[in-house]
């Protein structure tokens, strides 16, 4: 039974799966001192019986790793994974210094488009998959590259983004996409290989500034898009989308089972009337459940 959360924590980005194996797996973090303590505990308990636990940065953007070094303190981070760069920054902070110390470390493992890694997504006698793909990004794509060298310079980090996509049999899909810009996916949209997801966690954080173009909804075909926290001025709110936001529903718990995602708010006013009511209980404040369509290959 995967369970994904996508913590809210202003400005930046955080999640993790409780994968239904021996699998866990946190994607960026942007921890302060408001929210550390409460976060870490709960990554502790929710990781505290799993076998492999990884944390993947999806590029090296302050709200995206933030507090790092809080969490490598307190919930050691062994597999640390990471698009390949030399990012710079003006000011190193104890987060970026973190950062930098894992990237370069013998604990990093360098994701790219197609990359394959026991048990990220290949399984074995000992534990089976983890059902992770990397997507992007594609290292001889000379958009990329072009985004590499100004990430490199300190420049711009947004389009080293990885894209990310997690599935399991007969269940649900989630997409995670970083800081992408709109104009760089329209860029290449022929050079990722895009197939039908349940849910998709918007990029920059649902900002207009990374709206996802048309021409890849059609291939994602979504049935929720989540908008993270940002000032609702900066937000696309993707009409003709059944979409959450996370300035309303706070964090967003999704426990799968089977065909099913039962979504839970850490606000207890939040609701959705696209979802269905089924009484779950697992978690407080449940406000609905979504069947999962067949997926298909474009």
């Amino acid at each position: 039974m995967p369970i994904i959360k996508s913590y809210a924590v202003g400005a930046g980005d955080m999640f993790y799966i409780r994968h239904g194996g021996d699998n866990f797996t946190i994607i960026d973090c942007d921890l302060s001192d408001d929210n550390r303590d409460e976060i870490i505990q709960e990554l502790k308990d929710e990781s505290r019986d799993k076998g492999i636990r990884r944390f993947i940065c999806t590029h090296p953007d302050e709200d995206h790793f933030g507090g790092i070094h809080w969490l490598d303190d307190s919930l050691p981070i062994y597999n640390f994974y990471v698009v390949k760069n030399q990012a710079i920054k003006d000011k190193d902070t104890e987060s970026f210094k973190r950062y930098c110390d894992l990237r370069d470390s013998d604990k990093a493992f360098y994701i790219h488009k197609g990359c394959s890694r026991k048990w990220m997504n290949i399984g074995d006698d000992e534990r089976g998959s983890a059902g992770i793909n990397i997507l992007w990004p594609d290292t001889d794509n000379e958009h990329f590259k072009e985004a590499l060298s100004a990430c490199d310079a300190g420049e711009s980090y947004n389009n080293t983004s990885a894209v990310i996509r997690y599935s399991f049999s007969g269940g649900a899909s989630f997409l995670w996409l970083g800081d992408l810009e709109t104009q760089f996916m329209e860029d290449i949209v022929d050079e990722i290989e895009l197939e039908k997801t349940t849910v998709v966690f918007a990029a920059h954080h649902g900002r207009n500034s990374g709206k996802i173009p048309n021409s890849w909804l059609e291939k994602l075909d979504p049935q929720v898009i989540v908008i993270g926290e940002a000032p609702s001025r900066h937000l696309n709110y993707y009409t003709g989308y059944e979409i959450l936001t996370q300035n309303r529903a706070g964090h967003i718990t999704m426990e799968c089972i089977d065909n099913k995602i039962h979504f839970y708010s850490s606000k207890s006013d939040y609701s959705k009337d696209f979802l269905d009511y089924e009484g779950c209980t697992s978690y407080p404040n449940y406000f609905g459940s979504l069947t999962v369509e067949t997926e298909y290959t474009l």
